[in-house]
C-alpha cells in the first residue's frame, strides 16, 4: 500500500491552479489509486476548499438533494461539515450514500483544524477487500452479486446530533408533511412504516452491493460495514439494519470476515491542517477514528 494514497506536494503552487491544469493527470491517479493527498497546500478554510473544488470543473452533488443519514452543516454552496456526531463516536468503513439509489462519485475532504488526539480518517480500497472476498468467501459474493441488498434505518422526525445516522426524514427528503415524504418514498420503490413518536423507519429497495469499475474491476460497493457495525442509536438496530435482497438473512460470520479483511486493508489518512484528500467513491471506503479536543474536517461532492 505504499502509494496509496498518492501524495502531491505543493512546491509553492496554489491547490486550486495545479487542479485546474493538470485535471486530467489527477482524475487518473484518483481513479486508478483510489485517494489523492494533496499536502501543503494550506487549504485552511472552507471557502479556499469551496475554491478548490471549483477550480475541478465538475457538477457539484449537494447535501441538500442527498440522502444522507449523517447530520451536517453546510459552510458554503459546496462545502459542509464532514459529521457532526459526537467525536466519540465511530464511523465505520463506508462508501459515501451506497445505501441509497443517488451517491457521488468523488468525495473532497480537507482538513481546517488537524484533531489533537485520534481523528484519523481510515481509508480502504474495497476493490482489494472483494479480490480477498473471492478468494476467502466466494458464497457470499456469489449471493451479493445475484441477490443484492436492502438496508433499513429509522429516520428521527427532527435531526439528532448524537448519532451518525441522526438527518431528521423532514431533511432528509426536504419536506415537512407525511403525506410528501410517502410519494417520494413510494417513486423511489421504498418501503416505509411511521413509528408511534413520527419518526420513520424505511426500507431501501434492492440495490447492488458489487459494482463495476471498468476493465474487469469490481468493488465491494456497498454500506454493510457501516450498517453491520454502526447503525446504533436509541432508534436503529444494528443486527436488523441489513439483507439480502430477497429479504433473506446474510450470514454473519462470512460478514464478520469481511469487516476483518477491510480492517486488515485499512489505512489511516491522519490529517495536518490544510491537508486536501480526493477520493474515488466507487473504488475506496471512508469513515472516522474517534478523537478528543477540536478537530474541523470539512467535505465536498462531485456528482
Amino acid at each position: 500500500m505504499s502509494d496509496f494514497p498518492y501524495i502531491v506536494n505543493s512546491n509553492g503552487a496554489a491547490l486550486n491552479d495545479l487542479i485546474a491544469r493538470d485535471k486530467g493527470i489527477i482524475t487518473t491517479q484518483v481513479e486508478t489509486i483510489g485517494a489523492v493527498l494533496f499536502r501543503d497546500f494550506n487549504v485552511d478554510t472552507a471557502e479556499k476548499l469551496d475554491a478548490v473544488v471549483e477550480s475541478y470543473g465538475e457538477p457539484g452533488f449537494t447535501y441538500e438533494k442527498s440522502l444522507s443519514n449523517a447530520v451536517r452543516i453546510n459552510l458554503t454552496p459546496r462545502v459542509f461539515t464532514a459529521n457532526e456526531a459526537p467525536p466519540d463516536v465511530s464511523i465505520f468503513l463506508h462508501h459515501e450514500m451506497a445505501q441509497t439509489p443517488l451517491y457521488p462519485s468523488k468525495l473532497f475532504f480537507g482538513c481546517l483544524h488537524a484533531p489533537e488526539i485520534g481523528g484519523a480518517t481510515p481509508i480502504c480500497r474495497s476493490d482489494w477487500v472483494l479480490d480477498r472476498l473471492k478468494l476467502e468467501q466466494p458464497e457470499l459474493v456469489q449471493a451479493l452479486r445475484a441477490k443484492g441488498v436492502t438496508y433499513t434505518n429509522i429516520m428521527p422526525s427532527e435531526p439528532d446530533p448524537q448519532s451518525g445516522q441522526g438527518r431528521s426524514w423532514k431533511d432528509t427528503f426536504g419536506v415537512a408533511r407525511k403525506k410528501q415524504v410517502e410519494a417520494t418514498l413510494a417513486e423511489m420503490g421504498y418501503k416505509w412504516q411511521w413509528q408511534e413518536d413520527d419518526s420513520l423507519l424505511v426500507q431501501t429497495p434492492r440495490l447492488d452491493a458489487i459494482r463495476g469499475l471498468g476493465n474487469g474491476e469490481e468493488s465491494f460497493f456497498n454500506q454493510l460495514i457501516a450498517a453491520f457495525r454502526g447503525w446504533k442509536d436509541t432508534r436503529n438496530d444494528p443486527s436488523k439494519s441489513v439483507r439480502y435482497g430477497d429479504g433473506s438473512a446474510i450470514d454473519v460470520a462470512a460478514l464478520t470476515r469481511a469487516i476483518e479483511i477491510a480492517d486488515e486493508l485499512t489505512y489511516d489518512q491522519n490529517w495536518q491542517t490544510g491537508d486536501v484528500v480526493l477520493i474515488d467513491n466507487f473504488r475506496v471506503m471512508h469513515g472516522r477514528r474517534p478523537y478528543t479536543g477540536k478537530r474541523k474536517i470539512v467535505a465536498s461532492l462531485i456528482a
